[in-house]
């Protein structure tokens, strides 16, 4: 009794096919998501971590809390910076007094440290001259109506000496930030 050969000889594949399967696979790639932030920075894939940048839930959707994902390693040394949603509106620049909701998390872990204006359902106040310089920096540039993920690495946030028990020594930390007002 015969029985059907389980190798199957490969025919060849016209060029047409190749070319079509080339098209779909840089549209595919052109369609998966990047953003360019209006400080600068390159444009950066969406959930890689080579970038630096964690994965942020409801990153647009600003009607949403945001939610960070923890980043990848080695975490950031310098600061970084994505616009999720480009505003419409007034320009923060250093000297301003901004209206925000932010979440701030722990860049190795995901973990909230602070999301006390989405709980509250407000926005907070203040001068960028009272922040950490790498939050300050990060806000700088955008523009009322967006929202933005900041990375800070130590030396821009609280270095080694951390924030009492909510922020350890040396911690990168992950915000994003709704810009809600300039003045």
């Amino acid at each position: 009794m015969l029985y059907p050969s389980p190798v199957r000889t490969a025919r060849p594949v016209p060029v047409l096919a190749l070319l079509s399967l080339a098209v779909v696979a840089v549209v595919a790639a052109a369609c998966g998501g990047s953003s360019t932030s209006s400080s600068g920075s390159t444009t950066v894939p969406s959930g890689t971590s080579k970038s630096g940048l964690p994965a942020v839930a409801h990153a647009t959707n600003t009607n949403m809390e945001p939610v960070v994902s923890p980043g990848g390693s080695p975490a950031p040394t310098k600061l970084l910076t994505k616009d999720l949603v480009v505003g419409t509106g007034t320009v923060a620049t250093s000297s301003s007094t901004v209206q925000v909701k932010y979440v701030g998390a722990a860049y190795t872990s995901g973990q909230d440290f602070t999301s006390s204006t989405w709980t509250q359902g407000k926005a907070t106040s203040f001068s960028l001259h009272t922040v950490v310089p790498g939050f300050a920096e990060g806000i700088v540039g955008m523009k009322v109506g967006g929202r933005r993920e900041i990375v800070i690495p130590p030396a821009l946030g609280y270095g080694s000496s951390g924030s009492g028990s909510v922020i350890k020594p040396n911690e990168t930390l992950v915000f994003v930030v709704d810009l809600e007002g300039v003045s």
